[in-house]
């Protein structure tokens, strides 16, 4: 029984005595319907007494009963935790600390099974109130069981767009600028990816690969992703987290997209198959009124071609080496036929650098600047003769026509007649052309016997008579020294000698005066 029902009992008891009037301490005046009732029960004075003494200690009996009840209820009330989610209670356990034991549990499935990701629990709606009850009974495995069926989890990540879409969502920021970075250093010059590693070694690791002069310098002015570049953070499922290698795959992937071609100088089908490695019957297919030979700069044409995600552009400093041939000097000279050239001091070759300004879209040249160059050495000009004689065509300057010849008869006037030429005699007896020319006569001359007469083609002519015998023929052109007969008696000869003739413009010469 609680105790404020012992009370109320208590209350109404007393209410029964509450209408007694006690005129005076030995008579007392009762309403009629609580006068027998009260003579029965008390009989007299003393009687009232020894009941209400009764009564009171009753009455003390079951307050303490009471309070003793109340002290063991009190100290059988069991402290519990109700859980609720989103409202809605789902169970009970014993302590919080359970709850949270569940949590970390939850976190660190989510951590083995993506190992790569950032997970996060979610927990949001969950709430735990503290609650008392007499000997409660408390199930804390099975709101555990229950809400672990609850509990759920998302990846932390980035999505990256590219011109406002979405193409992947990755891990973290960091994710995305190694990516970035992957996809522009492929179009970095070989020099420039080396330099890039070498800048993540340590310096005794590269003391020991390399030398400093095999260090090499970057020429890269600046390198960029021509598209814009957004990252966005966003929770996610776990699966749909690609890896960086996935990612930069993508983002080296070509796919086939349609492009308006402008024709520029130089172009043709087959140049334009070859840049971007498409078929020609593809482009007739776009394009069926175009014909090869139609083409003209300015002209569009429609091609379906393989095309990148990102265009990353690169400005580089480009210095090429470049051997440099000599100049070539041509010295006219007469001494050597019209066709033929003769080397009189070889040259040697130069070398300079020329530097370029150089923008490329995914490796492929879209424009270029000439800077300027610098000569590192210089060459030495190549000189040449190059003859201007026509063939058969003497110099003008005349060899003896036999080794070794002695005079036997003069130039000039001879036993009262003119003698137009000088007789010489040798060991010898080959006769050679004095001079390079034709050969325009070969036979008997009178008074000369065997002769041949050169035409050197330059108002020179030479005679050569009283030969035994003649080893040219006539039309045939001598070079100077060649043999062209035999010395011999024939004519007007009193023995075996050559006579000699120079001639100018048809006039005899001394031939003394060209002789060397």
């Amino acid at each position: 029984m609680k105790g404020f029902n012992v009370m109320r009992w208590i209350g109404k008891m007393w209410d029964k005595f509450t209408p007694i009037q006690q005129e005076d301490e030995n008579s007392m005046k009762l309403p009629t319907q609580q006068s027998s009732w009260l003579r029965d029960m008390f009989g007299n004075k003393g009687q009232r007494k020894q009941w209400m003494t009764i009564v009171v200690a009753g009455v003390l009996l079951i307050v303490g009963l009471v309070f003793a009840g109340n002290q063991y209820v009190t100290a059988n009330k069991i402290a519990y935790y109700n859980v609720y989610v989103k409202g809605q209670k789902i169970g009970s356990v014993q302590n919080p600390t359970e709850v949270e034991q569940l949590y970390a549990q939850k976190r660190q499935e989510y951590k083995d099974k993506y190992p790569d990701v950032e997970m996060t629990l979610e927990t949001e709606g969950i709430t735990i109130k503290a609650q008392e009850a007499y000997k409660a009974e408390v199930d804390s495995q099975a709101t555990l069981e229950k809400l672990n069926g609850m509990l759920t989890g998302y990846a932390k990540g980035v999505e990256l767009k590219i011109d406002g879409k979405v193409v992947a969502i990755v891990k973290d920021q960091e994710t995305v600028d190694g990516i970035l970075q992957q996809v522009k250093q492929q179009y970095l010059p070989a020099k420039e990816v080396k330099q890039l590693q070498l800048k993540n070694m340590s310096t005794a690791v590269m003391a020991s690969t390399m030398s400093t002069a095999d260090v090499p310098t970057s020429n890269v002015k600046s390198i960029k992703i021509a598209e814009k570049i957004d990252v966005a953070s966003v929770n996610t499922d776990p699966t749909k987290v690609l890896s960086a290698e996935a990612v930069k795959d993508l983002l080296t992937k070509t796919e086939e997209a349609p492009i308006i071609y402008t024709i520029a100088e130089g172009d043709t089908l087959s140049s334009i198959v070859k840049r971007y490695n498409i078929s020609e019957k593809k482009i007739y297919l776009n394009n069926p009124e175009i014909k090869e030979k139609y083409l003209k700069i300015g002209d569009t044409i429609k091609l379906t071609v393989p095309k990148l995600p990102v265009t990353v552009t690169t400005v580089e400093q480009v210095s090429e080496e470049i051997v440099t041939a000599p100049e070539v000097e041509i010295r006219k000279t007469s001494e050597l036929p019209a066709g033929k050239t003769k080397i009189v001091r070889p040259g040697q070759d130069g070398l300079k650098v020329m530097e370029y300004m150089v923008t490329k879209e995914n490796g492929e040249v879209v424009d270029e600047q000439w800077l300027g160059q610098e000569v590192i050495k210089g060459s030495v000009t190549e000189v040449v003769l190059q003859g201007t004689k026509i063939a058969g065509q003497g110099s003008g300057q005349f060899s003896w026509p036999v080794k070794g010849a002695t005079i036997s008869s003069t130039y000039g006037s001879r036993w009262g007649k003119q003698h137009k030429g000088i007789d010489m005699v040798s060991g010898n007896r080959t006769i050679m052309a004095a001079d390079e020319g034709v050969v325009t006569f070969t036979g008997n001359i009178s008074g000369y016997g065997k002769a041949v007469i050169i035409n050197h083609s330059n108002g020179y002519t030479t005679l050569y008579g009283h030969m035994s015998r003649i080893t040219v023929s006539q039309g045939q052109t001598v070079d100077k020294g060649d043999g062209i007969g035999i010395m011999g008696n024939t004519g007007r000869s009193t023995g075996t000698h050559l006579h000699f003739e120079i001639k100018k413009n048809n006039v005899a010469q001394n031939p003394m005066r060209y002789l060397n």
